[in-house]
């Protein structure tokens, strides 16, 4: 209980309760406090906020960043912005698993991120030729 502790998690304090009656930012922030007391290096979250509110989110970041500080590696896998700038420092943007992006904190704006997520060129390119068939009838 104390490593869970240790991480910030505050309202579980029953080792014996079970996990399918925590909400699912408990339950992402224990799957990542477990993952560090049993030594993991790296840890690979995939959409770990994907379903949760704002108050819960928040805190899944809160931990991704305490674990980052005690020196694992993390990947970090999602569509918001805003959680992946909370807690990267090297980032990748992907479109059909080819690397459209590859760039560190502070190299480009959130709306340019947003932008590349989105399609970006493609769909500048895709609104220009609408354009050209629109004018051109």
């Amino acid at each position: 209980m104390k490593a869970v502790q240790d991480f910030g998690i505050t309202r579980i304090d029953d080792g014996d309760r079970l996990v399918g009656g925590l909400s699912g930012g408990e339950r992402q922030s224990l799957a990542i406090a477990r993952a560090v007391h049993f030594g993991a290096r790296v840890l690979i979250l995939d959409e770990p906020t994907a379903a949760l509110g704002v108050k819960q989110a928040s805190h899944v970041l809160r931990i991704v960043n305490q674990a980052k500080k005690r020196g694992l590696a993390v990947v970090f896998i999602t569509h918001q912005v805003m959680h992946a700038m909370a807690v990267g420092d090297h980032f990748a943007v992907l479109i059909r698993g080819a690397v459209a992006a590859d760039f560190r904190k502070g190299e480009r704006s959130r709306e340019e991120i947003t932008d590349l997520m989105a399609g970006g060129e493609t769909m500048a390119s895709l609104e220009a030729e609408i354009e050209q068939q629109l004018a051109a009838t």
